[in-house]
């Protein structure tokens, strides 16, 4: 619990919230301090473990894929279609989640592998690499959670907080909310164009034209590779719509899946927002804290973690996003611990209870 013994003109005039409250100056800065401990702790302990996890993931995420579309030659054979199309959504989710999403955050920079590197990795989506690490990387870990900071919050077509204003338009926003879900990635790929910060001004329309000549290369490649290329290799066994089939519900469920994770980490009931004035003068031991109260985790199995690239454990994630994700089950114990002896909310759910609460929350704030 906090010092609460301490006398008054150590209390925080600032809290972030009403969850610390209770705290004062000096519990946060020993907040922060002890999770920098533990983030040198895992850097002096990162090793060839690690570096062998991540080359076993990719070897059965390349394994899924190969398999999966060769069966697919097949595809007009129902259950080759079946067992080839789950083979090519599992991969895509592991290339998104566990390997793309990981390794752009340069959480194997370490290795010194240029072909496991932050600097080197394309994924396989329609978001440029180095415009999601400038929306992804920089904007919202650096502003988690901030109202008009974060354009996570809502990815500027929903509304998830009651501080972000409504307008009728907002009526519509379950539907909104599904068909993002189920092309995702094309909302992440127009996400970093700030469309908003050109209509005011605020950025060039030669700078946005840029990016969305990347973004239309990144498209082309896509569409040619899932709905061009495989399709036609298929012609001679007769599965060239099976294969068109396949690719293009592969890439549904890999949307819907990596939509669903991001959502209930971010925004079921007891993830926290903050107002802009949070900024002024932040230490590190209020991001850390602003990291814990803007985060939540799902509980589940190991595969399950897998799946969703141990961004279930999205707290450990907004605390240490650039270190490997195959320790966030190892330390998650160690940080709530922490919440608990400070009293902190380490907010932690199933999936189908965060799936639940943030798609209560969608229905909830389209209305006024």
């Amino acid at each position: 619990m906090s010092t609460a013994t301490l006398p008054p003109e150590s209390k925080k005039t600032r809290p972030l919230s009403p969850s610390t409250s209770h705290l004062t100056t000096e519990d946060i800065e020993a907040i922060g301090a002890e999770l920098e401990a533990l983030r040198e702790e895992l850097l002096a302990s990162r090793g060839e473990k690690d570096a062998r996890y991540i080359r076993n993931v990719i070897k059965l995420q390349r394994g899924l894929e190969l398999s999966g579309r060769a069966v697919l030659f097949a595809g007009w054979f129902p259950p080759a279609w079946v067992a080839g199309t789950a083979a090519l959504s599992a991969a895509k989710i592991l290339e998104n989640m566990e390997i793309g999403h990981n390794v752009m955050h340069g959480q194997w920079d370490w290795m010194r592998d240029p072909k496991i590197h932050s600097t080197t990795w394309e994924w396989d989506n329609t978001s440029p690499a180095e415009q999601w690490k400038h929306s992804h990387n920089y904007i919202h870990h650096t502003y988690t959670n901030i109202v008009g900071k974060d354009r996570d919050i809502g990815y500027a077509v929903l509304r998830m907080t009651p501080e972000q204003r409504w307008t009728p338009w907002r009526i519509g926003q379950p539907v909104y909310a599904a068909l993002l879900a189920m092309f995702f990635e094309y909302g992440v790929a127009l996400h970093d164009l700030e469309v908003e910060n050109v209509r005011r001004g605020k950025k060039p329309l030669s700078e946005t034209r840029e990016q969305l000549k990347a973004i239309g290369r990144k498209v082309r490649r896509q569409v040619l590779k899932d709905y061009v290329a495989f399709p036609l290799l298929a012609l001679p066994t007769g599965a060239a719509l099976p294969v068109l089939a396949a690719n293009f519900t592969a890439n549904i469920v890999r949307n819907v899946w990596s939509n669903l994770v991001i959502f209930c980490g971010h925004f079921p009931d007891g993830a926290e927002v903050f107002p802009p004035g949070q900024l002024k003068d932040e230490t590190k031991g209020e991001w850390y804290v602003r990291q814990i109260l803007g985060s939540a985790n799902i509980s589940g199995s190991p595969l399950m973690h897998l799946a969703t690239g141990n961004l279930s454990h999205q707290i450990e994630h907004h605390l240490f996003p650039d270190l490997p994700s195959n320790r966030y089950a190892e330390i998650a114990p160690r940080v709530r611990d922490l919440c608990d002896k400070y009293d902190l909310p380490y907010t932690t759910d199933t999936l189908a209870a965060q799936i639940t609460s943030t798609w209560k929350k969608i229905f909830r704030l389209s209305l006024p």
